[in-house]
């Protein structure tokens, strides 16, 4: 690697993945060959470490189950100007790297996701293909914008992007994560297409489409309501002030007519529905205020990093 050159690490998560990591190692070295591997094993059962080292890669460990607490600790350790981060599987091309990483760095983004072609259909189950569409389609709903495949594990970050990014996450629920945090600091992104294969005889997937889907929809909600206060709050305020409007009418018809409101009950409780409702518009409107001064420590956190492919 010459001095102009950014430094590279090529970052994979693993959990037991003896049948593939090697495979994987040695394509992310032919294809960036100035690059340091690094393999974080998740307390695999196998001889996934073992494989992995003998292959070339730097191995560390994490202690915490869970890709998102992986990808926190890898983040942390690392120090790179550009990261490679895939899945151990081999399921990513390693050859798309390098004109991923040449994307990032001629136009200075701040990420490109590798967006899955697949020609397999047991590369990709049609309960994934669903379910990522309507979490592509809810996230461009919730967030304005978003990708074409938001759930892909195959993306290239600058180091703004890694060292601003604070990784809450413990799952697989992490890209998610990563996404939401590019478009909430409206950092330039990017896409590339590449082919998504299936994986090697006896590499097992991790993956339980009902469990997991629930867990990133819990996961995206939960952004919804820490990133978008006011619509969150502000929406169930107006839900509630609607149905407390639609239970008040017959009552104020009655009082109209009779000057009497013989449904003491139902007034309670209109009563006690506007009361919440405005309790949820302010509370919006101050978590609103909160969330913005947060976005702009985290913006100027983003900020005081160079660009990608910036000489300073």
């Amino acid at each position: 690697m010459t001095a102009n050159q950014p430094r590279i690490a090529v970052l994979l998560p693993c959990y037991n993945e003896e049948a593939a990591i090697a495979q994987t190692v040695a394509g992310f070295r032919a294809a960036l060959p100035g690059a340091i591997v690094y393999v974080y094993d998740n307390n695999s059962r196998d001889r996934t470490a073992e494989v992995a080292r003998a292959a070339g890669a730097v191995v560390r460990t994490e202690r915490q189950q869970g890709k998102g607490n992986v990808v926190r600790r890898m983040f942390a350790d690392v120090e790179a100007e550009v990261y490679v981060m895939a899945d151990g599987d081999l399921t990513y091309d390693p050859r798309a790297a390098p004109a991923m990483v040449d994307l990032l760095l001629t136009e200075q983004l701040d990420m490109v996701v590798g967006t899955r072609q697949h020609e397999a259909k047991e590369a990709y189950r049609g309960g994934h293909v669903l379910g990522n569409r309507l979490f592509t389609g809810l996230l461009s709903s919730l967030f304005g914008r978003s990708f074409t495949d938001v759930f892909s594990g195959y993306r290239v970050f600058s180091r703004r992007f890694v060292k601003s990014f604070p990784v809450l996450s413990a799952g697989f629920e992490i890209e998610t994560e990563m996404s939401v945090h590019a478009l909430e600091l409206r950092m330039p992104v990017g896409e590339v297409a590449t082919a998504y294969g299936a994986r090697p005889e006896g590499s097992a997937s991790k993956l339980s489409t009902y469990r997991d889907g629930w867990r990133i929809l819990k996961a995206m909600l939960n952004l919804f309501r820490v990133e978008r206060p006011w619509l969150f709050f502000g929406s169930i305020g107006g839900l509630l002030l609607v149905a407390a409007i639609l239970l008040s009418i017959p009552l104020v018809l009655t009082y109209v007519d009779t000057g009497l409101v013989p449904r003491f009950p139902t007034a309670i409780l209109v009563t006690g529905m506007v009361i919440v409702a405005v309790l949820s518009f302010l509370a919006g409107l101050i978590l609103d205020t909160v969330t913005h001064g947060r976005r702009e420590i985290r913006r100027l956190a983003y900020l005081a990093l160079p660009a990608p492919g910036a000489h300073v």
